[in-house]
């Protein structure tokens, strides 16, 4: 039962991250490129964004990735910057923290449910 409770926080976990992520996403269009880099930046965030499309190789995909690899031919690549181990963590707890009480809440929900339900025996007769 606990490697299942564990499993589910997990999976919820990996929610609430990717919900996180495209929120983010959603937000790029509104955000301003200040530079070819910046540019170079977005498109890589859109690229980036396609592994949940269907065929990759469809309009406009290959068309995008053609014109960030131009980009950076000219202006260079985005320098790639990891957080640091900790940030990393933290994150983690945080999403962890928020899919327990999520499973929590709803583990709750469940054995209220099952409490108001009527019991049905089998009678003998």
């Amino acid at each position: 039962m606990d490697k299942q409770v564990a499993y589910s926080i997990a999976c919820q976990a990996e929610v609430e991250s990717s919900t996180v992520a495209l929120k983010l996403q959603d937000k790029l269009p509104q955000i301003r490129a200040r530079s070819l880099l910046g540019v170079v930046a977005k498109l890589e965030i859109i690229a980036g964004a396609d592994r949940e499309i269907d065929d990759p190789t469809d309009f406009p995909w290959p068309h995008i990735a053609s014109v960030l690899a131009d980009l950076k031919e000219i202006a260079g690549s985005v320098p790639l910057e990891r957080p640091e181990r900790t940030v990393v963590q933290a994150d983690c707890r945080l999403y962890q923290e928020i899919a327990t009480d999520l499973i929590g809440l709803q583990k709750q929900a469940s054995n209220l449910r099952l409490r108001e339900a009527p019991v049905v025996g089998i009678c003998s007769g």
